[in-house]
């Protein structure tokens, strides 16, 4: 016995047309420097993963004697990268501060070096 014929439908095209427009709002997913490798300060210069999680002694010779300092994810967004998270270098007169912070919370210690040759201290605090 031959099978009715079905009335065609639009598909999944007619589907798509029938939704309502994309709400557009601003959201920027933050790029976490530890799992792609590095990061781009705000200057343009690139940091790149050495090493870390470091021990505690290697981190605090870090904290006095890197060339630069950052607590993490306490960033600002890049202005010529709107997806790219990019976190704040400490002061020198910040960063003695912000080492007793990190060492009072649980934190880890990660080493980054730029092709100048420079260092930098990552602190990556969590609650």
């Amino acid at each position: 016995m031959p099978s009715k014929p079905r009335p065609r439908s639009g598909g999944f095209a007619e589907v798509l047309a029938a939704l309502p427009p994309k709400e557009e709002h601003e959201y920027r997913e933050a790029v976490d420097p530890i799992g792609s490798g590095g990061f781009l300060d705000g200057a343009g210069r690139y940091w790149r993963l050495v090493r870390g999680p470091v021990d505690r002694r290697l981190a605090k010779r870090l904290a006095a004697g890197a060339d630069e300092m950052t607590l993490g994810r306490w960033g600002r967004w890049h202005e010529d990268f709107p997806d790219r998270f990019v976190p704040v270098l400490l002061t020198p007169e910040e960063r003695p501060a912000a080492w007793l912070s990190a060492c009072a919370e649980d934190h880890r210690a990660y080493e980054f070096h730029a092709v100048d040759g420079r260092t930098l201290l990552y602190l990556e605090i969590s609650c």
